[in-house]
């Protein structure tokens, strides 16, 4: 039986007190000069994995610089952009814009001299009533477009519908606004007039004068503030515009309209007036301005929303033929009548000036109170 330290199959052998002990392994025995000849050597990393196929996928290493295929990709590339730069010069079919040829605005401003006294009444209804203007629309609605616009050879609907409108625009702001008639408002106006057209309009508005070129009359209508105000905001207008093309570039928009306004003393001259009549309400009086207008469009004003004028044709009255209307319009109100004569210092030789025009009044173009 076994001791209690030892193992159930008793003491090994190769234990102390074993069968075998150290004498089986005496016959084994390295020499000095064996141990020395013995060579350890460790396989690198690299040589371990040689008989084994890596498991990601190598890319391939980049070259430095451009490929063969990509130089001569670029050299095609500069070589068809150059031959089309080439043609598009040389080329006997291009196309060059024409130049703009902005004509100056030609104008004539003739005044209307009534034959009598200026017919007045305290009703601005009233006298529109006893009027030709009675059957006149009111104000911007009046100026109407042609029905259904056609397109052009050369412009789409819609370019002929710009051009209209742009036209209507500016009869609006030049005839109708308060603050150009009677404030000497320009800039509404000013907005819409090609911009080749600026020094001459710049110039009618602050050096007027009477030489059929620099009469700010001829731009827009406005009344001198210090003389004459609005009675009526409703002003009346009958007219119409036409559109055609001239070529294949240029639209010209024609309008032929009436405006009819209701005047009455301004501020100070209010004050003299009610003095002078025992303190009564100054009566109010029909002012009628007839304007023809040719407007040029090219593609450019057409984008910009802006037209050049080319001839302001105007008559207005009742003024009085001496009146220097290249300004302001001075209008003869309620009671008053225009002197004899007509304009002064007219001199038909000379050149630095225009002729100036002066015209009757017709009695029926007054209202009759």
């Amino acid at each position: 039986m076994s001791g209690p330290g030892d193992p159930p199959e008793g003491t090994p052998d190769s234990g102390p007190g074993g069968g075998g002990s150290e004498e089986e392994y005496r016959s084994v025995v390295f020499d000095e000069s064996f141990v020395k000849a013995a060579r350890l050597q460790e396989f690198s990393a690299q040589e371990r994995i040689a008989d084994h196929s890596p498991a990601v996928r190598r890319l391939p290493v980049l070259r430095r610089g451009l490929t063969r295929q990509a130089v001569i990709l670029v050299v095609l590339i500069v070589i068809a952009f150059g031959t089309a730069v080439y043609m598009g010069v040389r080329s006997p079919y291009r196309t060059t814009p024409m130049a703009r040829n902005t004509e100056p605005l030609r104008m004539t401003v003739i005044p209307l001299a009534p034959t009598g006294r200026v017919p007045g009444a305290e009703s601005v209804n009233e006298l529109y009533e006893h009027s030709p203007a009675a059957r006149f629309e009111r104000a911007a609605r009046a100026i109407d477009l042609p029905q259904d616009p056609k397109a052009t050879a050369h412009f789409s609907d819609s370019q002929v519908v710009t051009a209209l409108t742009t036209a209507k625009d500016y009869l609006v702001d030049s005839s109708l606004d308060p603050d150009v008639l009677t404030r000497g408002a320009v800039r509404p106006v000013r907005m819409l007039i090609d911009p080749q057209q600026l020094p001459q309009f710049d110039q009618s508005v602050n050096r007027p004068v009477t030489d059929g070129r620099h009469a700010a009359t001829g731009w827009l209508v406005r009344f001198d503030p210090s003389q004459a105000a609005l009675a009526d905001s409703r002003i009346r207008v009958r007219g119409a515009l036409h559109v055609a093309e001239t070529d294949a570039n240029t639209l010209e928009v024609t309008s032929d309209h009436t405006f009819v306004y209701a005047l009455r003393p301004a501020d100070k001259a209010d004050e003299k007036a009610k003095a002078a009549d025992g303190h009564k309400k100054p009566k109010a009086s029909l002012f009628t301005v007839r304007r023809s207008m040719h407007f040029r469009f090219d593609r450019q004003d057409l984008r910009n929303h802006q037209t050049e004028l080319l001839v302001s044709y105007v008559q207005a009255g009742p003024l009085a033929c001496s009146s220097d209307s290249a300004g302001y319009l001075h209008p003869l109100l309620a009671g008053q009548s225009a002197k004899k004569g007509g304009p002064a210092g007219t001199d038909p030789y000379a050149t630095d000036s225009a002729t100036a025009l002066c015209g009757a009044l017709a009695p029926g173009a007054q209202p009759k109170v």
